[in-house]
C-alpha cells in the first residue's frame, strides 16, 4: 500500500501512515494495558469457573453424607432361585426363607375348530356374553361378522381384563384363544380345596344364533360348550419362614413386609437377607474424599505463591481465595461436635492436604458402634458409654455448613463471580470510551490539516499566479 499524503498543500509532510504511526502508539499507551487487564480477568473468572464446580460437587457430596437416610439404604441377597427381591429405604433388615408351592398363572381358554379366521361365527343378530371372572361384557354379533372381526370386537370391549387371539393349529384348524391380563384365580366360587369347578373365561350366547358352520346354520357351541382350558389361573402360594400358606393373585409380592417387593420365580426355597447397605454408604465416602481432594488441589495451584510469575497461581494474592481454601482445610480439624473428630473414623489429611479414607477402621466402627457413627455423622444424641449423652449436630451437617456458605445464593463465590463480571464491564466500557476518544482526536486532526493544507494550497497558488503575472510584465 502506498503512502498517502493527508494534505497536498502541507508539501505532504503529514501522511496518512504518519497519522496510523501516532494513533498506533497511543493505542499501545492507552488500550494496550486495558487489553491486559481483561484478558487477566477473563483468565481469572476461567480458573474461578473451576474452582466454583469443584466447591459445587464437594457441598454436594457433603450433603449427600449428613442426612440419616444415607444410613437407610438396604440391600437384598438371596440364595436359591424361587424368588428375587428388592428392599426399599428404612426397611425392616432381617433373615428369613420363602419357600414357594405354586407360582401364579393366567387362566387361557380356547374355543372349538374354526376352518380359518374368516369363517362366519353367526347366521344373524344377536349378543353374547363375555364372562371374564366376576365380570360380563356384552359383544354384539351378526350374519357378517367373521372370527377375526369377533377377535377385534372382543379386544375392544374387554382389553383391559383379556386378550384374544386367533391361533392356526393346522390348515383347517383354528381356534380362538382367550388369556386373562391378570395372573391369579379369577372366580369367587372356588371349592375349599381351592380348586374351582367353572371356567374363569368362557362365553355365554344370548339369541342361540352363533354358527360353527360358517354361518349356514345356527346353535353353534364352539365358543360356549366346546370352550375348553389351556391353562387354569392360580394364585401363587408360599409360606414365610415356615409357616402357614400365604396366597396372592400375582408373582410379584409387593404388600407382605412393608418396603419389601417379592418377585416369585419358580417352585422351591430360597434364602433371604435384608441388610444395610454398607457398599452405598462407602461409595459416597469415596466420593466426598475424591471431591476434597479435587476442590484441594485445584485451591492450591490456584493461590500458589512464588517469586516465578509462571509458576504462580492466579490468585495467590487474593485473600478470599486463600481464606476459602483454609476453612475447606481446617474444617476437617474442627468437626466432631466434641465427642470425636473424623480421624477416629479412618480419615486422614497428609502434609500435602491430601485426604484419604482407612475403609477398614470405618467399616469396623460401623459393624460394632453403628448407633454413635450415624449419629456423629449426621447428628443426635451421641451414647458417651457413661449413662449419658451428647446431642451433636453432625460432623457432616458441620462441613455442609462451611461448603454451603461459599456456594450458597450470594454466598462468597456469588459475589466473587459478580466482582469479576463487574470489573470486566468496567474495563471493556472503559476500553471503548478510550478508542471513541482516540477515534474524535485523530478525525480532528485529519480534518485541521486538511484545512491547513487547503490554505496552504491557496496561498501557493496565488504566489504562483503574481509571480507569472510579474514576470510577463517583466518581458513586455
Amino acid at each position: 500500500m502506498g503512502i498517502s499524503s493527508v494534505g497536498l498543500g502541507s508539501g505532504g509532510v503529514l501522511t496518512q501512515d504518519l497519522l496510523d504511526k501516532l494513533r498506533k502508539s497511543d493505542e499501545n499507551a492507552q488500550i494496550t494495558p486495558i487489553d491486559l487487564n481483561i484478558a487477566s480477568e477473563n483468565d481469572k473468572k476461567n480458573e474461578y469457573n473451576i474452582i466454583e464446580a469443584n466447591v459445587q460437587n464437594l457441598s454436594d457430596s457433603i450433603e449427600a453424607l449428613k442426612n440419616a437416610t444415607v444410613f437407610d439404604a438396604r440391600v437384598a441377597t438371596t440364595s436359591g432361585s424361587s424368588a428375587e427381591m428388592t428392599a426399599d429405604d428404612n426397611s425392616d433388615v432381617q433373615d428369613f426363607t420363602l419357600d414357594v408351592k405354586q407360582l401364579a398363572t393366567k387362566e387361557i381358554t380356547e374355543s372349538g375348530q374354526f376352518g380359518g379366521d374368516t369363517d362366519k361365527i353367526a347366521t344373524d343378530n344377536g349378543t353374547m356374553t363375555l364372562h371374564v371372572g366376576g365380570t360380563d361384557y356384552d359383544i354384539d354379533y351378526n350374519a357378517d361378522m367373521s372370527l377375526k372381526d369377533l377377535k377385534n370386537a372382543i379386544n375392544d370391549k374387554a382389553g383391559d381384563d383379556v386378550t384374544a387371539s386367533i391361533i392356526k393349529v393346522a390348515d383347517d384348524d383354528y381356534h380362538l384363544y382367550f388369556t386373562a391380563k391378570n395372573t391369579g384365580d379369577l372366580n369367587s366360587d372356588n371349592n375349599s380345596d381351592g380348586t374351582d369347578d367353572n371356567l374363569d373365561i368362557s362365553i355365554t350366547d344370548n339369541d342361540g344364533n352363533l354358527s360353527d358352520d360358517g354361518g349356514s346354520t345356527n346353535g353353534g357351541t364352539n365358543l360356549t360348550d366346546n370352550i375348553s382350558s389351556v391353562q387354569v389361573g392360580h394364585d401363587a402360594v408360599f409360606t414365610f419362614n415356615g409357616g402357614d400358606d400365604i396366597t396372592r393373585a400375582s408373582n410379584d409380592v409387593n404388600d407382605l413386609i412393608s418396603g419389601y417387593h417379592i418377585d416369585l420365580k419358580s417352585t422351591g426355597s430360597t434364602d433371604v437377607s435384608v441388610a444395610r447397605d454398607d457398599e452405598s454408604i462407602i461409595t459416597k465416602i469415596d466420593s466426598f474424599v475424591a471431591k476434597y481432594n479435587a476442590t484441594m488441589t485445584e485451591l492450591g495451584k490456584a493461590t500458589k505463591p512464588s517469586a516465578n510469575s509462571s509458576e504462580r497461581g492466579i490468585f495467590s494474592g487474593d485473600s478470599q481465595m486463600k481464606s476459602m481454601q483454609s476453612d475447606l482445610r481446617s474444617m476437617m480439624d474442627n468437626a466432631g461436635g466434641g465427642v470425636g473428630t473424623l480421624y477416629d473414623y479412618g480419615f486422614d489429611i497428609d502434609r500435602d492436604g491430601k485426604m484419604s479414607i482407612d475403609k477398614t477402621v470405618f467399616e469396623d466402627k460401623l459393624q460394632d458402634d453403628p448407633s454413635n457413627l450415624e449419629i456423629f455423622f449426621t447428628g443426635g444424641d451421641f451414647d458417651n458409654g457413661d449413662d449419658s449423652t451428647t446431642t451433636v449436630k453432625g460432623a457432616f451437617s458441620e462441613l455442609f455448613d462451611i461448603s454451603n456458605s461459599y456456594t450458597k445464593y450470594n454466598g462468597m463465590l456469588d459475589t466473587f463471580k459478580d466482582n469479576l463480571d463487574n470489573s470486566i464491564k468496567d474495563l471493556t466500557e472503559h476500553k471503548s470510551d478510550v478508542k471513541t476518544k482516540l477515534d474524535d482526536k485523530y478525525d480532528t486532526m485529519s480534518k485541521q490539516f486538511n484545512a491547513y493544507s487547503s490554505t496552504i494550497t491557496k496561498y501557493t497558488n496565488d504566489s504562483a499566479f503574481l509571480t507569472n503575472l510579474i514576470n510577463s510584465e517583466k518581458k513586455s
